[in-house]
């Protein structure tokens, strides 16, 4: 395909669906969807999906490039650093998926206070007789425990008023209301209920959630995690899961992705979705929407709404 001088390429590393993209577009500018080598090296911005890979090899084989545009806020896989040193800024869409997160922290809750998977499988199995033997949660009067309290973890713990949850909350940087406020993690744990997982995932973090950390929730507990995966010690949740301490496990995100098989999958009491609760039809609308406007800021010469610190 043969450019002008005048057509600005927006190039997708990734999948991107074109219809999310042109509208914004002005008619200088065009996206494509798998680039060549020849309009790689063309480009003047990149849409970035969060499984693609952007590194100094990639980046050398885009030596117009004027700015990467992530579709989220994780950019563990783009070398933010390297970008930065040549002088092109990433710019991250937060906020754009917050209240579907949010959302699917409660689906995975409720799925599994509730029981579905078990009450499901007894409808299905003609075991309509057994139904007696399965105990149903409540939420209402319930502790809801938010570790991260960022825009998601506020956003959860709003939901969680409205369910008449208690919340109990734990972040070294964000402002937390003094009735939600916990001094550490472990302060947390021993608080909730319920526990749902919104930090980041840092050296220190790694496997935030282990053995001793999951011996100091309340037993009969229930974990959720929509964040990052290494941020739970995988092992350690089953056995906690066999022995009946704890009682349900959510999991949407997973250390890699996608996962290599573990046992603590087919519990009776573990509910899975492939990180897809932050990928609802209006959150990625949003998400690539705000990638293509920060995109744009940067060529225009505007300061972005938000972007990665290298």
């Amino acid at each position: 395909m043969s450019t002008t001088t005048s057509t600005q390429l927006f190039v997708a590393l990734g999948p991107l669906d074109r219809e999310l993209v042109d509208p914004y577009l002005e008619a200088h500018q065009q996206l494509i969807l798998d680039p060549t080598e020849e309009q790689l090296a063309v480009a003047e911005a990149a849409i970035v999906r969060a499984a693609f890979t952007v590194d100094a090899a990639l980046l050398d084989r885009m030596p117009a490039l004027k700015v990467l545009a992530r579709t989220g806020v994780g950019t563990d896989l783009v070398d933010v650093e390297e970008a930065g040193r040549r002088g092109i800024p990433v710019v991250i869409t937060p906020g754009s998926n917050t209240v579907s997160v949010a959302e699917g922290v409660f689906a995975h809750l409720l799925s599994l206070v509730k029981r579905l998977p078990t009450l499901t499988g007894l409808v299905r199995g003609g075991r309509w007789n057994d139904r007696g033997a399965v105990t149903v949660g409540d939420l209402e009067g319930a502790t809801l425990g938010v570790v991260g309290f960022g825009r998601i973890g506020r956003k959860v713990a709003q939901i969680a008023e409205a369910f008449d949850l208690q919340v109990r909350a734990y972040d070294p940087f964000a402002e937390i209301p003094e009735a939600y406020r916990c001094a550490t993690v472990d302060e947390v744990l021993r608080s909730s209920d319920f526990v749902t997982l919104h930090a980041p995932l840092t050296a220190e973090n790694h496997h935030l959630i282990n053995e001793s950390r999951l011996a100091r929730m309340r037993p009969g507990s229930i974990l959720v995690n929509c964040s990052r995966g290494a941020l739970i010690d995988l092992d350690a949740a089953h056995a906690a899961m066999q022995s009946g301490h704890l009682a349900g496990l959510g999991l949407d995100v997973f250390d890699p992705e996608p996962p290599a098989y573990h046992p603590v999958f087919d519990h009776a009491n573990t509910v899975l979705s492939p990180h897809l609760m932050g990928f609802t039809q209006r959150a990625m609308a949003l998400t690539i929407r705000a990638a293509v406007e920060g995109a744009m800021a940067v060529l225009d010469g505007r300061d972005p709404a938000a972007v990665a610190a290298s």
